[in-house]
This record gives structure tokens, sequence and C-alpha cells, in this order.
């Protein structure tokens, strides 16, 4: 297998890795449209939980998938 090749695919783990690490974190902190109720009756609306889908939470991922971009990248560009 040439080196170019396992560059691409270390890339593309790295990006499929940081995918399924950022769908995990959100998962793993329970459903996002618990019904709770509120003065006018019942709403799926999350109460809190739109900080869990802020980008500050999911730095590792966006780093993987952004080190994934760049071997796949840099080896097309070579």
């Amino acid at each position: 297998m040439q080196s170019g090749m396992v560059l691409i695919w270390i890339g593309a783990l790295l990006i499929v890795g940081g995918i399924v690490l950022a769908a995990g974190r959100v998962l793993w902190k329970g459903r996002l449209s618990d019904p709770h109720r509120t003065g006018s009756g019942v709403t799926l609306e999350p109460q809190g939980r739109a900080q869990a889908l802020h980008p500050k939470h999911h730095w590792p991922s966006i780093a993987l998938v952004a080190l994934g971009l760049i071997l796949l990248l840099a080896e097309t560009a070579v």
C-alpha cells in the first residue's frame, strides 16, 4: 500500500471519528426534546439543551474533522 493511500485512510477515519464523537456527545446527554410543562401546556422546546450543541463543547471533534480534512487535502494536492 502506498504512503499516499495510508494518509487518505487516516484522514477519512479522523473525519468519521470526529463526526461520531460529536454525535455521541449530544446523544449521551439525553434527549433534546423531553416534554416539559409550561404555564400554557406541554412543549417540546428544550430548556437549556441548546448549549449542548454549542461548538465550544465540541472542539475535540471539530479538531479531528479539521485534521482529517487537512490530511485529505494535503494528499490530493501532491
